[in-house]
């Protein structure tokens, strides 16, 4: 949840700087460049969101991790030698955050999932809280860095927070929970049950 928030609004919040700033879209006409990419935020979980089902939970969480963390890269390196414009970078991005809200989605799905009944509000609540710290960090970060100029320095925060998809991907590979098609209780056993002392036969 840390990795996908830091992505996303470090991405999302600032795409109307990178617009005007490189690619001299004028301000009162940016909008027109935000809609294709809340469109693809829109079109991920829901085209993708069945697989997470029949596929699995831990093959599509790490496979949209991995995925739209190596695309983000590959995307800030034609940025940096300049074979984008501003539709194409638009285009671009559409496709990074098709993938990259599935897994998102993915990631508080996860969390309402692998804790007990009992603990599953407080649990989200602190992941939540700690990805919006994260989330609230990368704006400034990537801010301060668009305001800079530096197509290159750029090209390195982009290459950081696909690195950290990455790493959430390998994660996921190695500790991820297979929750398809299973009821909560079975995912993950209710504290009521598990401290309850057994009912004496009669």
């Amino acid at each position: 949840m840390v990795t996908q928030a830091f992505l996303y609004n470090a991405i999302f919040f600032t795409y109307t700087l990178i617009l005007v700033q490189f690619y001299s879209v004028p301000p009162e006409t940016v909008s027109v460049y935000i809609f294709p990419f809340a469109f693809g935020n829109l079109l991920g979980p829901i085209l993708l969101g069945h697989l997470f089902d029949s596929i699995g939970r831990k093959t599509m969480i790490t496979l949209t991790y991995a995925v739209s963390g190596v695309l983000l890269a590959v995307t800030g390196y034609l940025f940096h030698t300049g074979a984008l414009n501003a539709v194409t970078q638009t285009i671009a991005w559409s496709i990074i955050f098709f993938i990259a809200s599935a897994a998102a989605s993915s990631a508080y799905l996860t969390v309402s999932e692998i804790f007990p009944l009992e603990i599953r509000g407080l649990a989200i609540a602190i992941f939540y809280a700690f990805g919006t710290l994260a989330g609230a960090i990368a704006p400034a970060i990537f801010g301060a860095i668009i305001g800079s100029g530096s197509r290159t320095a750029l090209f390195w925060a982009y290459c950081f927070a696909g690195a950290v998809m990455v790493v959430a991907a390998i994660v996921e590979a190695m500790l991820g929970v297979k929750a398809e098609r299973k009821s909560l209780e079975d995912i993950a056993t209710p504290l009521s049950q598990v401290l309850s002392p057994t009912a004496p036969a009669t």
